[in-house]
């Protein structure tokens, strides 16, 4: 059937004068070329960190603290979990040790992942190494991450619904790209239009 409507309908939409009666020719077989997104199998894109029936998630960071999906910003280190947000009681990836992680073997029900982010430097071996011997004990899955990479990680876990929880640290040095700048000066020109 394939080989029937190329061979039928390609010639034709090459010969056609311009791309909308390209897309309206039928097929012999009777199926009719129209828009990609015509048919029931449209593609729905959706945001999921600002959906907030979706739990907690993580729409933004600084040097100082996070933004979470209900608006609340929080300062320094933080966990988080799907449903709430605790702060975490370390400067710096330094401080990460047995005592540090203690809270999240405790927990009930049990996580099925912890990922840590450990602010903007990349995670050394043998912290990852003493934090994944350590969580293996109380069989719970580590990621040791950036924390770049930590936010978006637990934001996908927790759509998933899986039970997961964060631990983050700000990251020391932000970079930022062109999109960034944009996206400022959109905002400041917002705010100075509303005030007149």
């Amino acid at each position: 059937m394939i080989r029937q409507i190329v061979k039928n309908v390609l010639p034709r939409i090459y010969k056609a004068t311009n791309l909308s009666q390209a897309r309206q020719f039928t097929s012999t077989s009777g199926i009719k070329f129209s828009n990609a997104y015509d048919y029931d199998g449209k593609t729905k894109v959706s945001i999921f960190n600002t959906e907030v029936n979706l739990g907690l998630m993580i729409t933004g960071y600084s040097q100082y603290g996070f933004r979470l999906n209900n608006d609340m910003v929080l300062i320094g280190p933080i966990t988080v979990f799907p449903r709430s947000v605790l702060s975490w009681n370390v400067n710096s990836f330094e401080d990460i040790n047995e005592q540090s992680l203690r809270l999240f073997p405790t927990l009930e029900p049990k996580l099925d992942v912890l990922i840590i982010g450990i602010g903007d430097q990349s995670p050394s071996t043998s912290l990852s190494k003493r934090i994944i011997e350590f969580m293996k004990k109380y069989k719970i899955n580590v990621e040791v991450l950036r924390t770049e990479q930590a936010c978006a990680t637990f934001n996908f876990l927790n759509a998933e619904n899986r039970m997961v929880a964060c631990a983050l640290i700000p990251p020391l040095h932000l970079t930022y790209n062109e999109n960034d700048v944009l996206q400022a000066k959109l905002r400041q020109k917002q705010l100075y239009d509303s005030d007149e």
